[in-house]
């Protein structure tokens, strides 16, 4: 019996009366997703708050009284009155390889129907950018396959580069061109065993989207046998504007992974204008005071803490890269908007659509004079640097002569000739969307037209002559076009090469 009482006692001596604190609230007030909630005064900043059901809250107004919370998700079920618990945690999204060839919404659960993802690494939604001392120049390129912007604006992996035009220029279409060509690439490099080959892999972030548009890119992306390479994030059109708010941000989560473990990644956030928009609409529901054009102070902000999470860093800190081409629609041209001059002062360069080129049949619609990269030939391989450095001047000059060659007629030889130019290099630079070409094949082709080899071809033959030429010099040239990818630059024996090879496809060309 003793032996009972005292094993009893030890028992109870042994117990320990921890207390577990938790932080409760009230829900006060709910309508359009959000919560004005009483009580929770341990709240953090962009902390999850749990409302029961697996219905889940972020905490963004931390006020003297109360604290206005978004719901993610379903807020059909919250009522009035229940209660409110702080996790404690962070918002958080999955990161990682198993998340590439997915679709995935602003929380990062897949939308795709196949299956869960593999991924055991979450990262912060919200997260402070890399500072100075981690960052390292852009000087590696990042080529986008379209001719254009290969040679006259060039991006440089880390670059955050603005497409910027009216709805329906064509801006989608130069994110995905760049995602088909970083594939083609990856692909090109892996059947040829390169050892230090660094992939480049993409992330395509749709926000507010209609449904058709997303379903497009992703079959597009599928037939190009891109998907293996690319994630992507989606808050359409029909999603709560918590979730668009969110999605730009995700993606940057799901980059910096790359970016930290020594990878390169490409994301595209298309697109920014419809992002302030729901930004605007979450803020005016939490009664945050409004500003210009009715949007919250903090808007600039919002989209400089996102774009300045694409950087370079050093080796030190992973020695990767994560390079943003963010999307802005204009209204008529009007690039001095509020949110086009704010995310144009945040990026490193825009490339300018213009909807007057694109309906010449002028496509990419590239504006080459309001379209600068302030990263520069930096971020161009010297075969390149060799061929495209006159040409961005010799197609100003074009532009500005065509405008004054419409007044007079009887203009000297060298304006002939300058204009006659002028007209093939506009030529040239048309290019189908989803048909990148490799950068070297540019390079040869930019090459043709500078020495002369197209002046004396009619300027309505200049595509199919363009056609010919890069087939020939793909399929029967393929060791040259190897010599120009591996050396990166034309010395005298490449060129004096190149100069018999277009000699010689001149005589066959009819």
């Amino acid at each position: 019996m003793s032996n009972l009482l005292q094993e009893i006692e030890a028992q109870i001596s042994g117990v320990k009366t921890a207390v577990t604190r938790q932080n409760v609230g009230i829900v006060r007030e709910i309508g359009d997703g959000v919560a004005k909630i009483e009580g929770l005064t341990d709240a953090m900043l962009n902390e999850m708050l749990d409302f029961g059901n697996g219905v889940i809250g972020l905490a963004l107004n931390l006020e003297e009284t109360e604290v206005g919370a978004i719901i993610l998700g379903d807020y059909t079920g919250v009522r009035e009155g229940q209660e409110v618990r702080t996790t404690g945690k962070l918002l958080q999204v999955p990161v990682g390889k198993g998340l590439l060839g997915r679709v995935v919404n602003s929380l990062g659960q897949p939308v795709d129907g196949k299956g869960p993802i593999k991924s055991d690494v979450n990262y912060p939604v919200e997260k402070i950018a890399p500072g100075i001392i981690k960052r390292k120049s852009v000087s590696q390129p990042l080529q986008t396959g379209i001719m254009a912007v290969d040679a006259m604006i060039p991006i440089g992996r880390g670059q955050r580069e603005l497409i910027i035009g009216d709805r329906s220029t064509g801006k989608t279409t130069i994110g995905v061109d760049t995602i088909i060509n970083q594939a083609r690439i990856n692909k090109a490099a892996e059947a040829a065993g390169e050892k230090d080959f660094r992939p480049i892999y993409s992330i395509y972030v749709a926000v507010g989207q209609k449904q058709s548009n997303v379903a497009r890119v992703i079959s597009v992306l599928e037939e190009a046998g891109a998907m293996p390479y690319t994630i992507i994030v989606t808050a359409t059109a029909s999603d709560s504007a918590t979730n668009q708010y969110l999605a730009p941000f995700a993606g940057a989560s799901m980059g910096e992974w790359f970016m930290d473990n020594g990878m390169d990644a490409l994301i595209i956030f298309d697109d920014l204008s419809k992002h302030a928009v729901a930004y605007r609409q979450v803020s005016l529901i939490l009664k945050r005071p409004s500003g210009r054009e009715a949007y919250p102070g903090d808007v600039f902000y919002l989209h400089s803490r996102l774009l300045e999470r694409c950087a370079r860093v050093s080796e030190r800190y992973g020695n990767g890269s994560l390079t943003g081409l963010p999307i802005i629609e204009t209204q008529a041209g009007d690039v001095s908007a509020y949110i086009p001059t704010n995310v144009i002062s945040i990026t490193d360069g825009q490339i300018y659509l213009e909807t007057d080129l694109f309906y010449q049949g002028i496509r990419p619609a590239i504006s080459v004079g309001l379209s600068v990269s302030r990263v520069g030939s930096a971020a161009q391989i010297k075969a390149m640097k060799q061929v495209a450095g006159r040409i961005k001047g010799d197609l100003a000059q074009f532009r500005e002569l065509a405008a004054f060659a419409q007044f007079g007629s009887d203009l000297d030889a060298k304006t002939q000739a300058q204009l006659e130019r002028g007209k093939r290099i506009v030529e040239v630079f048309k290019q189908p969307q989803y048909n990148p070409l490799p950068v070297e094949v540019q390079a040869a082709i930019l090459w043709t037209v500078q020495n002369g080899f197209m002046d004396d071809v009619p300027v309505d033959k200049i595509k199919d002559f363009q056609a010919k030429l890069t087939d020939y010099l793909s399929s029967r040239k393929a060791d040259l076009m190897g010599k120009i990818s591996k050396e990166k630059a034309l010395s005298d024996a490449l060129v004096a090469e190149l100069k018999a090879t277009v000699t010689e496809f001149k005589q066959t060309y009819k």
